[in-house]
């Protein structure tokens, strides 16, 4: 029984009405930036605004997962962060691949249409950031969900610096950097999700066992 006493309580499962709430209002904040950012990312021909849409639609089905998930086993909810952390890579090299293309095409985005959506993606993100700032240290299920936030908001201010570079130095250089920078973050963060529901299956695979 003394052993008890150094056990740690399980990381929050996301079983709260209070937390389906904030992720309900979070998935309809990231669809509707989805389609403010690929239709101004077109516009301004910017590859960065580009990145952040795909990133905002990812999130949004992603989230999708995590609210179906919340309740169901360890297992469920630690498969459905491996497939949001493979998906997230997958998105990254997307990312990647093509700021490697449009380096050989380098025509200047629109400074302006990337500064003024980069803001509202980033009040958007910073919202979201608040909604689920509680709950960044659940279960992989939980925790993929803020990783995700966390990079929005922090991808949101890359597009702005960026903007304000394109703008000053009339160069497409500091829009591709963003992006190519983005899609690193994209996969540092797969690699942290993929880690965690790793662990979690292991640690269930004993329990099971007994």
């Amino acid at each position: 029984m003394s052993g008890c006493c150094s056990c740690q309580p399980p990381p929050f499962d996301g079983t709260s009405p209070a937390y389906r709430r904030a992720l309900l209002a979070v998935i309809a904040i990231n669809a509707v930036m989805f389609v403010v950012e690929i239709l101004a990312g077109a516009l301004a021909g910017s590859q960065a605004l580009k990145a952040d849409a795909l990133d905002f639609l990812g999130d949004a089905l992603t989230y999708g997962i995590s609210l179906w998930v919340i309740g169901k086993s360890i297992s469920t909810r630690a498969y459905a962060a491996l497939l949001k952390g493979i998906s997230l890579a997958a998105m990254g090299f997307w990312v990647f691949g093509s700021t490697v293309y449009e380096v050989f095409v380098l025509s200047v985005p629109k400074a302006s249409v990337m500064g003024i959506v980069g803001f509202l993606a980033l009040s958007a993100n910073l919202i979201s950031v608040l909604l689920l700032m509680k709950y960044r240290d659940g279960d992989a299920n939980v925790r993929s969900v803020w990783l995700c936030s966390r990079n929005d908001a922090i991808g949101n201010v890359a597009v702005m610096l960026a903007a304000g570079a394109v703008y000053f130095t009339t160069s497409a250089w500091p829009d591709l950097i963003v992006a190519a920078a983005m899609a690193g973050l994209f996969l540092w963060s797969a690699v942290q999700i993929v880690r965690q529901a790793i662990q979690e299956l292991r640690e269930e695979r004993p329990a099971h066992a007994h």
